[in-house]
Order: structure tokens, then C-alpha cells, then sequence
């Protein structure tokens, strides 16, 4: 069963950082993607950034592109969500994701099978 545990979250000011952790368990990982999303009250959840869990290629939304690094840790099975130059509309509960990648090098941008609970993000401006 796989188990995904996201931490990290808090209340920043505008321009501050953070760095979201997500402990990923249940299973080898070699051939998935890890992701996260994340979703703002009132709309729809979705994607900030993805890895590759072998090779780390990583793909980011245009939104954060520049402000936010997704990487992995092989060692202890975590994957993170460094976050700088926070804006007030990053504000969301941030979800972090698993799927099954066999035959398909990409990263995708949906169709997500786990996640994790989920963690907030809250920036004032």
C-alpha cells in the first residue's frame, strides 16, 4: 500500500520560503512520477510541479516556473517542494502524488492513483 506523508506547511509572509517534505512509503518507486498539486479555496485542484523518480527530469506549471524546485531524495525515499519568492495567490493546501510511469518517459499532468492528505500553504501579503 503505498503511503504518501506531506509536512512542511505554515504561514509565510509575501517573499518568504518554504520547504514542503513528502515521505513516500509502500513500495519501489523507480518507475513513477511524483508530483505536486495544489488547490486554493474555490477552485479546482491543480498541478505546481513534477520528477521523475529514476533520472529526476522535472517539469513545472508557467506559475511557478523560476520560484519553486521539485526534487527527490533516493536515499530517504522523499521527495520536496522548495517554494521561494512566495506570492499571496500561492496560498492552497498542497497535495503531493504518485502514478505509475511504465512505458511513458514524460511527466504527467493528471491521472494521479495516490496522494497524500494534504498540507497548507499561507502567505500574507
Amino acid at each position: 500500500q503505498v503511503q504518501l506523508v506531506e509536512s512542511g506547511g505554515g504561514l509565510v509572509q509575501a517573499g518568504g520560503s518554504l520547504r514542503l517534505s513528502c515521505a513516500a512509503s509502500g513500495r519501489t518507486f523507480n518507475n513513477y512520477a511524483m508530483a505536486w498539486f495544489r488547490q486554493a479555496p474555490g477552485k479546482e485542484r491543480e498541478f505546481v510541479a513534477g520528477i521523475r523518480w529514476t533520472g529526476g527530469t522535472t517539469y513545472y506549471a508557467d506559475s511557478v516556473k523560476g520560484r519553486f524546485t521539485i526534487s527527490r531524495d533516493n536515499a530517504k525515499n522523499t521527495v520536496y517542494l522548495r517554494m521561494n519568492s512566495l506570492k499571496p495567490e500561492d496560498t492552497a493546501v498542497y497535495y503531493c502524488a504518485a502514478v505509475l510511469t511504465s512505458g511513458y518517459s514524460g511527466i504527467p499532468r493528471g491521472g494521479y492513483d495516490y496522494w497524500g492528505q494534504g498540507t497548507q500553504v499561507t502567505v500574507s501579503s
